[in-house]
């Protein structure tokens, strides 16, 4: 990345921020293109550098958020390199070990998320949240040796659910307790078949 691209990302990062720090005060239709601009240090010809709309600017924030949580997740035990060398026990991912920091994860930023679900782009903040699952699931399923063509078919339903309860989660303002939607998540949702299937 040279330096005019970094300068570039930077600053809309600032924007970013600064639409989550808003958020916290005020709610998303009521936050103008001039206080992000104010917020963020830059000028409004910076904002539409980047941005058609508002839309646009809470779009990218919620996809750098599932990319800066991906990220995380990677770091850890969906690392790709080092997937192969777990074994199948270790790659149990319905577990409150990971379920718990990724409910924490949105409910630290609950107010963009129920924002992104009552808007129209939520179709488009859909597809970042499925490439995030699809990259951590289907690795997994690949070392169960589930059939590639079964897999999309099980990464729809994994998916779908998954996405399901959370969206209920945070439309209720994320009140309900963390550990009762993991457990929730862990009883509706688990690698069980696949794990009986491997060792019958």
């Amino acid at each position: 990345m040279n330096k005019s691209e970094s300068k570039y990302y930077h600053t809309a990062r600032l924007m970013n921020e600064a639409l989550l720090v808003l958020l916290e005060k005020k709610d998303y239709d009521y936050i103008s293109i001039k206080e992000v601009c104010l917020k963020a240090g830059v000028n409004r010809s910076t904002f539409y550098l980047h941005y058609e709309s508002m839309d646009d600017l809470l779009k990218e924030s919620v996809e750098n958020l599932t990319s800066d949580l991906f990220d995380t997740y990677q770091k850890g035990i969906f690392e790709k390199d080092k997937l192969n060398s777990y074994s199948l026990g270790d790659l149990f991912l319905i577990t409150p070990d990971y379920i718990i920091p990724y409910l924490s994860f949105l409910k630290e930023h609950k107010k963009i998320f129920m924002v992104a679900i009552s808007q129209p782009i939520m179709i488009k903040i859909n597809r970042s949240f499925d490439k995030l699952y699809y990259e951590i699931f289907d690795p997994i399923l690949e070392r169960y040796q589930v059939d590639k063509d079964k897999r999309k078919y099980i990464l729809s339903f994994y998916i779908n659910g998954l996405h399901s309860i959370i969206v209920e989660w945070i439309k209720n303002g994320c009140k309900d307790n963390i550990n009762d939607i993991s457990d929730l998540i862990i009883s509706c949702i688990t690698f069980d078949n696949l794990k009986k299937n491997k060792y019958d």
